[in-house]
């Protein structure tokens, strides 16, 4: 009985592990507020980024505000290699970073290691 008790709980386990790092989880769209002829959003960065996935308005100009409140050195660089942008976020300090909205698509930024990502969308 012990045997079959332990056998479930281990499957169980497995399955949950499984879902947590291959399964496909929903996350929010944030679109950017506009004020003016600016874009702007704010990003924090707390053991990942929230909000993971921005959309903004192409053609008007953007700024991605980072505040990291995480002091693990994974988070201490946010990178976009689409934009050839890799910027250290300093613990507790908004960081402005400017984001080129002429081109319409999905980018993706992610930390310094590339263990958290981040989703952009510009339409």
């Amino acid at each position: 009985m012990i045997k079959i008790i332990v056998l479930v709980v281990g499957l169980a386990v497995i399955g949950f592990i499984a879902w947590w790092f291959f399964g496909k989880h929903e996350v929010a769209e944030v679109n950017a507020q506009t004020a003016g002829n600016q874009q702007q959003i704010n990003i924090e960065v707390s053991g990942g980024y929230s909000p993971e996935h921005i959309v903004l308005k192409k053609g008007v100009p953007a700024v991605l505000n980072f505040t990291r409140k995480d002091a693990s050195s994974c988070l201490d660089h946010v990178v976009f290699s689409d934009f050839g942008i890799n910027r250290a976020l300093p613990k507790d300090q908004a960081e402005s970073i400017e984001i080129d909205t002429s081109k319409s698509g999905e980018y993706q930024w992610a930390c310094g290691m590339d263990m958290f990502h981040g989703k952009l969308t510009i339409k």
